[in-house]
């Protein structure tokens, strides 16, 4: 079955069928950008609340330590990434689907247009054909009905008595010329409709099933097309898929991977300072005769940093400005930190001293060696070029090996002195409070620990070098480890600490984190 043999006769059903299926595809397309223009705000959305809560380089940075605090981070980051799989989506719909079916619809639409065309054409040319047929038709029945006419006249006055002989031959030659008239109109009229029907019979039987057979199959081939693009219309997420179970399995680790013991434990690492409790505090028996150390005996007593109270009082932001612009600059032997924060500090020191200082022999040992393939073949390449490069990892070698002997006799310090630290501790606290009783002893404590004590606040990492050339600025070098110390206020400058020490501000975007 088909169109042209039993859909013959509907030219208009045909038409409006072709017309509404063309409408649908046109729709579908609507549907489907829609649907994108809904999945590429809903990435966007995803996007804007990943970079909200996204830490970049802030003061709590140190907190992504505690695997609550980093699960959070990795959270984000999964979302942020299930949010790019969102925009590949819309993405994937909008070229594979509407932008392909957009351009077929138009080819459809063009060949439509040019089907139905032929068909009207076709059937305009069957109507002139039939016009034609009919004036032959009505000419044939004109003049046969004179020449009819005519023949009687002529007959009648032939019967006639009275006419003359040059009449009733008039007559006859006229009703004879009349006669061949309409012979000749009657062929004219059968050759006419011979030819008309041959016309209806190629319109009906040849043209119009061709042209209906072809809008058949575009309309069939429609709908295959509209069948891929629905079927597209979830393969396309399909394909995804696989990583948005990727990501929201990240999501399903960061749960697990928090653990609140091993927080409790990072917690204290980072802020154990080794101090030993206050011991119990004398009675001193004024009735006995005992009186109040001297103010000499005091300036004779160690100076050791104590802390009688766990918690501190809070600061105005007015005080905690103050502070900031009136503390003392970090000691080099972290002298100015708590025993146990004293030790790790060092210890980290001395690890990425150890770091660059083999570093520095594995490249003067190549040195070495290039040195001797130069020697022992010249044309490779002259020796003495590589002096200067020889004699400054020589010294680099040097001077990272000073550092390193005195940060270890450092950290060896600070553990012979925990003990007669703590001891000291114990002893003189009491004495050096009792020695002048109208000293505020809460202000003094106050005053030495309300200051958390400075601890960089992140690592970064140098992209490009950079030349201190004014007070207050360092210099660094492309690739360099560094600790931020203070991060940017908005001024596009940065406080940071390399690892030899030198301490400074440079550029903010001369780094990454």
């Amino acid at each position: 079955m088909d169109w042209g043999t039993d859909l013959w006769d509907q030219y208009d059903g045909i038409d409006k069928h072709t017309q509404s299926g063309l409408d649908l595809v046109d729709r579908y397309v609507k549907f489907v950008r829609e649907r994108t223009e809904i999945e590429q705000n809903y990435a966007k959305q995803l996007r804007n609340l990943s970079k909200k809560y996204l830490k970049r380089g802030s003061k709590e940075e140190q907190e992504c330590g505690f695997t609550n605090h980093q699960s959070f981070q990795d959270i984000v980051n999964e979302l942020n990434d299930y949010a790019g799989q969102r925009e590949l989506i819309a993405e994937n719909m909008m070229t594979g689907i509407c932008v392909e079916l957009t351009k077929y619809l138009q080819d459809l639409k063009q060949e439509r247009k040019t089907y139905l065309a032929d068909a009207k054409k076709a059937q305009q040319n069957l109507e002139i054909s039939f016009k034609q047929l009919e004036n032959t038709k009505r000419r044939f029945a004109k003049e046969w009905g004179e020449a009819e006419k005519a023949t009687q006249q002529a007959e009648k006055i032939e019967n006639d008595t009275n006419a003359m002989k040059a009449d009733v031959e008039k007559v006859k030659q006229h009703a004879h010329v009349k006669t061949h008239t309409a012979e000749e109109c009657r062929n004219d009229y059968a050759a006419q409709l011979q030819k008309y029907n041959k016309e209806q019979n190629t319109f009906y039987y040849t043209e119009i099933p061709q042209l209906f057979n072809k809008l058949q199959d575009m309309d069939e081939r429609r709908i295959r097309c509209l069948a891929e693009g629905y079927s597209q219309f979830a393969e396309v997420e399909k394909k995804v898929l696989p990583i948005i179970t990727k990501c929201l399995d990240g999501i399903s680790m960061a749960g697990r991977n928090t653990n609140g013991k091993q927080d409790s434990l990072r917690f204290i690492e980072q802020h154990k300072s080794g101090f030993e409790r206050p011991a119990e505090v004398d009675f001193e028996d004024y009735s006995q005769g005992i009186k109040p150390a001297s103010s000499d005996a005091n300036l004779n007593q160690p100076k050791i940093r104590t802390k009688l109270w766990p918690f501190s009082h809070k600061k105005t932001k007015f005080q905690r400005i103050n502070a900031d612009k009136h503390m003392s600059p970090a000691a080099e032997d972290f002298s100015h930190l708590p025993p146990e924060q004293r030790k790790k500090r060092l210890q980290s020191k001395i690890d990425d001293i150890t770091k660059e200082l083999q570093k520095e022999l594995d490249q003067s040992e190549a040195l070495e060696k290039m040195r001797g393939v130069y020697e022992r073949n010249p044309q490779m390449g002259d020796p003495a070029s590589l002096e200067p490069q020889i004699t400054q990892t020589s010294q680099n070698v040097g001077r990272l090996r000073g550092q390193l002997t005195k940060y270890e006799l450092w950290l060896a310090e600070a553990f012979r002195g925990d003990d007669s630290t703590n001891t000291a501790v114990n002893n003189n606290q009491h004495c050096s409070m009792s020695a002048d009783p109208s000293q505020n002893i809460y202000s003094e404590f106050d005053e030495d620990f309300d200051e958390d004590v400075e601890t960089p606040i992140g690592k970064a990492t140098a992209l490009y070098t950079f030349q201190g050339s004014s007070q207050g600025t360092v210099s660094i070098t492309e690739g360099e480890q560094l600790s931020v110390m203070e991060n940017d206020k908005g001024d596009g400058w940065m406080r940071v600490l390399r690892a030899n020490g030198d301490e400074g501000y440079i550029p903010s975007s001369y780094v990454k984190f």
